[in-house]
């Protein structure tokens, strides 16, 4: 089964994406004899981002620009904008001229603060929102100071709910033939991933706070120091907790007897004690040592691993996380291969991510655009 999209990257014609200057880190400095020598190198950024995709180079401001997009749309399932609300309409391309258009059309606006209310045309940043929905308050040491996830997760969350606004879209299409308007923001995708932190206040009016890598009802569940790094352990009911003590793992079984760690809920009320035991175990081995020993006892545990260990992960290795791909300006690149696989088999990566331009000749033709027409646009400063 193939699952692919033909997705067409808009771009502007003199930096394109913003991402596109996110670096360092970039891919290789090409040579000169690869496309485009003028252009700087391709951010690592912009290459995760953007692979399967082609890009199109436009002025959006040109009225000539105006026409291309429209013809376009005409042609599109979905269409998937980023701008403040309302300013697409100075292009003439809001939701209600193009629907005008096509019908048909899936229009998806990507916003910080949705179309409506006093913060909607104030620019969304990842940061941002993690600072303003919540999650900045939630993440970091108990004691410390609150602090970002380490990728911009909320980005990556909005993606998604954006994808399932979209899919969700097509299906009602299939069955009404009309298109539809999907709205999906920053800010909001951010309050709704707040999970049961969030109904947590919503429904017992408990205020949260940081609690490092420990949950608030779970004793033991954090990452421990051992001997040469880090650990990660929890028992998650008092069964685990019985195993954690045998002799095959950390030999405590005198921590069963012992009325502060009978339960959960003691160890909970008993949270300090029962942690400085276990680091003082736990420092006497290495992570490597505890690994194995923990192995196969039916505990959740892990190493905490770099970027380099996780990519070099036997399961990442046996599940082909990494694909290589060969970008006409980079050269042989590696990616990280889609999430999702099929009746058993993983979609691959068929296009490299675009340089800046890469398709604008090959989309206008196919869009029936001559090739002096092209010429003329280049001049112009359409394209």
């Amino acid at each position: 089964m193939t699952c692919t999209a033909d997705v067409i990257k808009i771009e502007s014609p003199k930096n394109g994406d913003d991402t596109r200057s996110w670096l360092p880190p970039f891919a290789p400095v090409p040579p000169e004899s690869y496309p485009r020598p003028d252009l700087p190198p391709e951010s690592a950024y912009f290459l995760q981002a953007n692979r399967n995709k082609r890009s199109l180079t436009l002025n959006l401001k040109s009225v000539q620009g105006q026409k291309i997009i429209k013809r376009l749309i005409e042609k599109a399932d979905v269409l998937v904008e980023n701008y403040v609300p309302g300013k697409l309409k100075n292009f003439g391309l809001s939701w209600e001229e193009v629907k005008e258009i096509n019908p048909g059309l899936i229009y998806c606006s990507i916003t910080g603060y949705g179309s409506t209310g006093p913060y909607s045309q104030s620019p969304g940043y990842d940061v941002v929102i993690e600072a303003e929905a919540g999650l900045m308050h939630i993440t970091g040491e108990k004691d410390g100071k609150p602090v970002k996830v380490g990728v911009a997760v909320t980005d990556v969350l909005t993606g998604h709910y954006a994808q399932s606004g979209i899919l969700a879209a097509l299906l009602k299409r299939q069955k009404t033939g009309k298109g539809s308007r999907v709205e999906c923001s920053l800010f909001e995708s951010q309050i709704a991933s707040l999970c049961n932190i969030g109904a947590n206040y919503l429904i017992a009016g408990e205020e949260a706070t940081r609690w490092g890598t420990s949950h608030p009802s779970i004793v033991p569940y954090q990452v421990f120091p051992t001997k040469d790094s880090f650990i990660m352990l929890s028992a998650g009911n008092d069964s685990q907790f019985a195993t954690l003590c045998s002799p095959a793992v950390l030999n405590k079984p005198d921590w069963l007897n012992d009325d502060r760690f009978s339960s959960n809920h003691k160890r909970v009320e008993h949270r300090d004690a029962m942690i400085a035991l276990i680091e003082e175990v736990l420092s006497e081995k290495t992570t490597e040592e505890w690994c194995q020993k923990l192995l196969g006892k039916g505990l959740p545990f892990a190493p905490i691993n770099n970027i380099a260990q996780t990519f070099s992960h036997p399961q990442a290795i046996a599940r082909e996380v990494v694909e290589e791909v060969v970008h006409p300006r980079a050269g042989k690149i590696k990616l990280a291969a889609p999430a999702v696989a099929y009746d058993g088999s993983k979609p691959k990566l068929y296009r490299p991510p675009p340089y800046l331009g890469q398709h604008t000749e090959e989309v206008l033709t196919e869009l029936g655009y001559s090739s002096g027409e092209i010429k003329k646009m280049k001049l112009d400063g359409v394209i």
